[in-house]
């Protein structure tokens, strides 16, 4: 790589060629106050200005993260041109901006306010008008709050990188500009996927999750019987929210914090990873032995679900038929466990804590019900949680580990541990159709091809004689390159995995926010491995269960032997199974 000579504060560096003057500066030690890169990498470039600097060569002040670096160059940051004007930049985007900070769900993570204390920003120094806000909160899943926006575009970019979409884009012209859907329509009036990762990457409280906590705050006053469930990601990043390093594996003590919040039962959705893979297994080797319809897509993630439902309607068949894992817990507690235990379903309250923005919606669909009663009542994040367990007063990180409960349903394998990753449903479907194919276990449990964060992976397994090609990808934009494979007759695949979010549900869009700006601690590469530090949390919890194999779980045996009979039985598919239709059409 060609390097050249420079100079930033006076002192000489020698850096690469073609990094831009904010790149190069930190490579160097300095932090250039700024609202993109380094914070978290994506926006519109240079569109806020608060990362100017003086630089020779150059006519004037200029944007540091897009004006590259050249031979002979000597940059200025602490100049008073620079330091006064980054400062109106920030001055300038505050008196466009609603400034109830006390109220704003994003306070401790806003990042215009952590600039605005860098630079030195004075409040209301320039006045007027503002512009027509915009406040969406129709959909379950995400709000829009335009009184907050900073155009900075991170939102816009983050759509087209994940997922290959534009369903946020800048709307209207000059002072009237705001981010929003097409024709400023709400996200439940849009394709909107719901992924929530715009809701990752904006810097203020422009986009947030719906808040449920008031709902499940009700619940309890009323006297229902509240239990909740928690998600495999959840407990590989619900640390994070109190100053521990990312990827710390935090099950104990998230479940001792879950039952002093006073949750009747608090159990482990991976118990319900572990029913859904017996039930997704054996209807792929149905698929397989008796011509269905290849190749079999799992239908876990429901951002993935909602994509295939508006842009490709023709191959829903495709699509697994089971519930998701927190969907199919939510049955099961509000029938099997309610008639064990004497209670009424009606007065049952099932809480799922999830990765997930997208659940929110999920939990609404009316084909997730059963007996006109909804699988999930609630769905909160796991930033939700954190604030459930800050507002408790509760010392988290000095809480003693807890067990789950698991009376007749709750106990869990390895295999439902990995389902929060990429290619952790693959992998622990294949540990189970192996043994239905055999009668044998694999070799070793770990399926390396199918870790990792490349985009698409795919695979062969020889199994019984039978060759099963898999495929496994995440992210809408990778998945497009699947399912047209498939739609124009093209795929080689039996089996394949799609999760909505890139890397899996370690990184759905409701997970504590992973901004460098507010992690000080953390490694300098921290947006590039937060992911895999994760994911390793959750590949530890699976290395170290006795059972790795959903086949083995007893309390899964139990429940087959006692009230469904068998994976795909009449019983299973009216508590376990859905259908899907197409949403290519939407209404004003």
């Amino acid at each position: 790589m060609a390097k050249v000579n420079i100079k930033i504060e006076g002192i000489p560096f020698e850096v690469e060629a073609g990094l831009t003057i904010l790149e190069a500066a930190k490579a160097c030690g300095f932090e250039i106050p700024s609202l993109c890169a380094f914070n978290h990498g994506e926006c519109s470039k240079g569109s806020c200005r608060v990362c100017l600097v003086e630089a020779t060569g150059a006519r004037g002040l200029v944007a540091s993260c897009v004006y590259p670096v050249a031979e002979g160059m000597e940059i200025t940051i602490s100049s008073p041109k620079a330091t006064a004007a980054r400062r109106t930049s920030v001055e300038l985007l505050l008196s466009n901006h609603n400034k109830n900070c006390q109220q704003c769900e994003k306070n401790g993570n806003c990042e215009l306010l952590h600039v605005a204390k860098i630079t030195g920003a004075r409040d209301d120094v320039y006045q007027g008008a503002q512009t027509k806000t915009t406040v969406d909160k129709i959909s379950p899943s995400i709000m829009r709050d335009t009184s907050k926006c900073i155009l900075c575009g991170r939102c816009v970019e983050r759509c087209k990188n994940a997922h290959g979409l534009g369903i946020l884009g800048f709307e209207k012209r000059g002072f009237e500009t705001i981010v929003a859907p097409a024709e400023n329509r709400s996200f439940a009036k849009s394709p909107c996927i719901l992924c929530g990762q715009c809701v990752s990457v904006c810097p203020t409280g422009a986009l947030m999750e719906v808040s449920e906590i008031a709902k499940v705050d009700e619940a309890m006053k009323a006297g229902k019987y509240v239990v909740v469930q928690t998600a495999p990601a959840v407990r590989a990043a619900l640390g994070e929210e109190f100053g521990m390093p990312i990827g710390s594996l935090v099950t104990g003590k998230m479940v001792s914090a879950l039952k002093r919040l006073g949750f009747k039962k608090v159990f482990d959705t991976n118990f319900a990873a572990d029913l859904t893979i017996m039930e997704e297994a054996t209807e792929l080797l149905g698929r397989i032995q008796n011509g269905g319809k290849l190749p079999m897509i799992t239908s876990c993630s429901p951002g993935w679900v909602n994509y295939a439902e508006y842009n490709y309607g023709d191959l829903l068949g495709h699509l697994s038929s089971c519930k998701s894992p927190h969907e199919m817990f939510g049955a099961i507690l509000k029938s099997y466990y309610c008639e064990k235990n004497g209670i009424d379903p009606k007065d049952m309250f099932v809480v799922s804590i999830m990765p997930c923005t997208a659940k929110k919606y999920e939990k609404e669909r009316s084909e997730l019900s059963v007996n006109g009663l909804q699988d999930v009542d609630a769905v909160l994040t796991t930033r939700e949680l954190g604030k459930l367990i800050k507002r408790s007063g509760i010392n988290f990180t000095k809480l003693p580990d807890s067990e789950f409960d698991n009376d007749i349903v709750g106990d869990y394998t390895g295999a439902g541990v990995i389902f929060g990753t990429t290619g952790g449903v693959m992998e622990a479907a294949l540990r189970t159709a192996a043994f239905k194919l055999t009668g044998e276990e694999l070799g070793k449990a770990e399926l390396c091809e199918v870790r990792g964060l490349q985009g698409i992976k795919e695979a062969s397994y020889t199994l019984g004689g039978v060759t099963v090609n898999i495929a496994v990808a995440h992210g809408m934009k990778n998945a497009k390159v699947l399912l047209d494979e498939i739609r124009a007759g093209n795929s080689k695949y039996h089996f394949i995995e799609i999760m909505g979010c890139p890397g899996g549900c370690v990184a759905g869009g409701g997970q504590p926010y992973v901004k460098p700006c507010f992690l000080p601690n953390e490694d300098a590469d921290i947006l590039d491995t937060y992911k895999t530090k994760r994911a390793n949390a959750l590949y530890q919890e699976d290395a170290s269960k006795a059972l790795r194999v959903s086949h083995k779980n007893p309390q899964i045996i139990a429940l087959y032997e006692e009230y469904l009979g068998e994976p795909n039985s009449h019983k299973a598919h009216e508590l376990l199974h859905t259908t899907y239709a197409s949403k290519e059409k939407f209404s004003d």
